[in-house]
């Protein structure tokens, strides 16, 4: 193919983000000469990237050429892909109100990203930014694949293909990818010598297998040595990422269910009703929760990236390593038809059968020139079918809130979380509804806040 592919970035002032991302697609031949289109709505965020996406061109010495925007249909214009990233309201204000509204009525969280009122109210910000950008995209470049690097991932790609059916759509997570790295290094087996195949719905996979490439070819099946190894206490060992995340809640849910899930403890734990209640401190002592997660990590990555920032600009040149992330591979085998296979979030079509056909699953997709390909997986054990379908209640009346602009399912949605359930009773789950729909304000759709 003589033509470059054009690559958007929107939501590029996630410059570290943006940096793996990018450093990843030009170290790939086919995709070494495209073109960069970076925009983001923070003039001096964009002016970093800019500064960050050159040098990694001057380093690795490509042809790649870089363009700035401010504008996101100028950005997208005849793009091959669409790469998001972006979070509507940033930590401040509106991660910050998603604690502590709901901590005035004594409900506690961790990361609130995903489920629970923290991830209704970011599903609320974030879609309708979602949507101009599929709107932009059916006008100027309707063939254009969305990577898609947001959360709530699964409201998300929910909502993208409800209202925007014909937009080729992936949502990515590398929580799939990352867990198998984890319990690797616990297990003490190079990870390139285990074979696994998950699925299930964003944050709420699990490993249907996870299994050990033995010398004469065949497979051993891993799960009865991280059982083991949890039951003696030698597993999870300490983290290497951070000390304030042991890995408890999902090896205590290994036990129960059989099966591993593939996003965080920490995540996991606001999920479910079992692990945060009011007066158990002993279950957070004995799982190591970490309460108030996200507000911490986003103070220390604002912190760091003051010092990484200039650290760049001084820097002639970047040190560019591979990511785990799956964006590059997608766009190569999209670009080149060389196959590959990545774990994406996409509407369930039958993929999973035990789950509703328009949940966004998170299955294996093949990927080659034909585009993302979601691969058939059948019904999912009955006890991971029954608590995946407690999160699909509460990302199904967000999508349907924002399809039929009716607040009072904003309130359903709350209702149907596990966490917020089993924490408060329904005056309170409508007056902190009503209160976070106050603080938030203008960051929400009109509709949201007219009563």
């Amino acid at each position: 193919m003589s033509r470059n592919p054009r690559i958007a970035f929107i939501g590029a002032g996630s410059t570290v983000f943006m940096k793996n991302i990018i450093g990843d697609v030009l170290q790939r031949p086919a995709l070494a000469g495209a073109t960069i289109a970076l925009m983001d709505i923070n003039p001096q965020r964009l002016a970093e990237s800019e500064i960050v996406a050159s040098k990694l061109i001057a380093t690795l010495g490509v042809p790649a050429k870089i363009e700035t925007h401010s504008d996101q249909r100028r950005a997208l214009d005849k793009a091959d892909f669409v790469v998001v990233a972006f979070q509507i309201g940033g930590y401040e204000p509106c991660t910050v109100t998603d604690f502590d509204v709901p901590k005035k009525y004594g409900l506690r969280q961790t990361i609130a990203d995903t489920l629970g009122i923290g991830g209704i109210m970011r599903g609320l910000r974030t879609v309708p930014h979602l949507w101009s950008i599929c709107e932009d995209m059916l006008a100027v470049c309707p063939n254009a694949v969305m990577l898609q690097y947001v959360n709530p991932m699964a409201i998300n790609t929910w909502a993208i293909a409800e209202k925007y059916p014909t937009i080729k759509q992936v949502g990515l997570c590398h929580s799939v990818q990352g867990t198998a790295y984890e319990l690797a290094r616990d297990l003490d087996i190079p990870v390139e010598e285990i074979r696994y195949r998950a699925a299930g719905i964003n944050h709420m996979a699990f490993y249907l297998n996870f299994e050990h490439r033995q010398a004469d070819g065949s497979y051993k099946n891993l799960y009865p040595e991280l059982l083991k190894g949890y039951r003696e206490g030698r597993f999870p060992k300490p983290s290497h990422w951070n000390p304030r995340c042991p890995n408890k809640v999902r090896y205590e849910m290994l036990t129960r269910l059989g099966y591993f899930v593939t996003e965080s403890s920490e995540h996991f734990a606001e999920y479910t009703p079992y692990f945060i209640k009011e007066g158990r401190e002993d279950l957070i002592e004995k799982y190591g929760i970490p309460l108030d997660e996200y507000p911490k990590r986003c103070i220390e990555q604002i912190e760091r990236w003051k010092s990484q920032a200039d650290a760049y600009k001084a820097a002639d040149k970047i040190e560019v390593k591979a990511s785990h992330e799956y964006a590059s591979s997608i766009m190569n085998s999209v670009w080149t038809g060389e196959p590959s296979v990545i774990y994406g979030n996409v509407r369930n079509n039958g993929c999973i059968t035990s789950l509703p056909e328009n949940c966004a699953a998170e299955v294996p997709c093949l990927v080659d020139n034909n585009g993302i390909q979601p691969t058939f997986i059948g019904a999912l054990p009955p006890q991971l079918t029954a608590l995946i379908r407690t999160n699909i209640n509460v990302q199904e009346l967000t999508v349907q809130a924002l399809m039929t602009e009716n607040r009072e399912h904003i309130y359903h949605a709350a209702m149907m979380d596990p966490h917020t359930a089993a924490e408060l009773d329904l005056d309170q789950i409508w007056s902190m509804t009503d209160d976070l729909i106050a603080a938030h304000g203008d960051w929400l759709p009109e509709w949201v806040r007219a009563k």
